[in-house]
């Protein structure tokens, strides 16, 4: 089954948006959408547990940061603020910075794109983890044992099913 993206949410136009400083240009700019420190340190983990993935599926939806196929377990490592944790809170604080209007939508959209992801995701038969990056930053190890046991499950319940197709 191939996965089409039916429903798109875009970004806000920059357009009428000028950056604060030069300063705060750059290190917007300088954030990575990958290999970020947090997922650096949980893929270390997950490794020192034994547990092998694919990073960065592109064929499926929200490109998974970590992807466990035969267990067909979906990881993202979500940063505190693109993705909005604490969103009511940081809507407020939001507010008062500069260029409100574009950073509420900008964050908005990309809650929303990580919910249709999630769920085109589980219409095709995906376990979806979300995993902030706070609390892989507290407790790596935590994280990829959470990690672990879920992509154990799933492949036991995978080979339970394999075994019970191949006896009928």
């Amino acid at each position: 089954m191939v996965w089409q993206n039916k429903t798109t949410v875009s970004s806000p136009s920059f357009e009428g948006f000028h950056a604060v400083s030069l300063v705060t240009s750059r290190t917007k700019r300088a954030n990575r959408d990958r290999d970020t420190s947090h997922e650096l340190l949980l893929r270390r983990e997950l490794w020192r547990l034994g547990l092998r993935y694919r990073k960065y599926a592109k064929h499926l939806p929200g490109k998974p940061d970590i992807l466990f196929a035969n267990a067909r377990v979906a990881v993202f490592c979500d940063g505190d603020f693109w993705h909005g944790r604490y969103w009511s809170f940081l809507r407020r604080k939001l507010k008062n910075g500069s260029n409100p209007d574009y950073w509420t939508r900008k964050i908005a959209s990309n809650i929303k794109r990580d919910d249709l992801s999630t769920k085109a995701l589980k219409g095709l038969g995906w376990h979806v983890l979300r995993v902030w990056e706070t609390d892989i930053q507290k407790d790596p190890k935590g994280v990829a044992h959470m990690i672990a046991l879920c992509v154990k499950k799933r492949s036991q319940n995978s080979r339970n099913i394999d075994h019970k197709a191949k006896q009928q």
